[in-house]
C-alpha cells in the first residue's frame, strides 16, 4: 500500500513540477522500495528532458542546414552531414600508394552524369560515358584538380575494390551509393579529407 501511495505522490509532484518548470528532469533513476520480503521495487527512468524532445531537428530544419562531406581515408568512409547532423555514411575505395587521395579542404567543382573516362597516364585512351567498362560508372563528383588531372567521387564496374586503397586518387563508391550522393550535393558543397 505504501508503494502505491509513494508512486502516486511521485507522479503528482512530477506533474506539478512539469507545469511550473518545463526544464525539470523527469528524474534520475528513482527507485521506490516497499520494504517487504519480496523486495518489490519500481525504477522510474528520469534522464529525459522535455527540452530534448522539443528541440529535435525536424526534416525541414535539416533541409535548411548546409551540406558537407567528410572523407576518412583510414576508415575508407565518406559521411554526408547537414549542419552537425550525420545523415549517412558510405564505404569507399581510396588512392593507392603513389596516387594517394589528397588531404585537406575542398569543394565540389564538377558534377557529371555518364562521364567519359580519360586514362591518366596514356594519351588517347578514353572510355565514353555509359559504357559498362567505364571505370567511373554513371556519376562523377569532382572536388580536386591541378588543372590537368581530377580527383572525385565515382562509381565502379568493380565493386569488390570498394574498401581498399586501389584508385588513382579518386573516391570509388558502389554505383547505387554514388548515385544517391549525387542527388544530395551540388557545386560548391564542402569536402574535407582527413587521414
Amino acid at each position: 500500500m505504501k508503494l502505491k501511495q509513494s508512486v502516486r505522490l511521485f507522479f503528482l509532484i512530477g506533474a506539478v513540477g512539469l507545469c511550473s518548470s518545463p526544464q525539470i528532469s523527469l528524474a534520475s533513476e528513482q527507485t521506490f522500495d516497499s520494504n517487504n520480503s519480496f523486495n518489490n521495487s519500481v525504477t522510474v527512468p528520469t534522464n529525459y528532458y522535455l527540452d530534448d524532445l522539443q528541440n529535435q531537428p525536424t526534416y525541414d530544419d535539416l533541409q535548411n542546414q548546409p551540406t558537407y562531406l567528410k572523407i576518412s581515408l583510414s576508415r575508407r568512409q565518406v559521411t554526408l552531414y547537414r549542419g552537425k547532423t550525420e545523415i549517412k555514411s558510405y564505404p569507399i575505395a581510396v588512392g593507392r600508394r603513389g596516387w594517394q587521395t589528397p588531404i585537406g579542404n575542398f569543394r565540389v567543382r564538377e558534377m557529371l552524369e555518364n562521364p567519359t573516362w580519360i586514362h591518366p597516364l596514356k594519351k588517347g585512351i578514353a572510355i565514353p560515358g555509359g559504357d559498362p567498362e567505364n571505370p567511373l560508372g554513371r556519376y562523377w563528383i569532382g572536388f580536386w584538380t591541378n588543372g590537368k588531372n581530377w580527383i572525385g567521387f565515382h562509381g565502379t564496374p568493380n565493386p569488390e575494390s570498394v574498401g581498399k586503397a586501389v584508385s588513382h586518387g579518386c573516391i570509388r563508391m558502389y554505383n547505387k551509393d554514388v548515385e544517391e550522393l549525387f542527388s544530395q550535393v551540388r557545386i560548391g558543397t564542402p569536402v574535407t579529407v582527413v587521414q
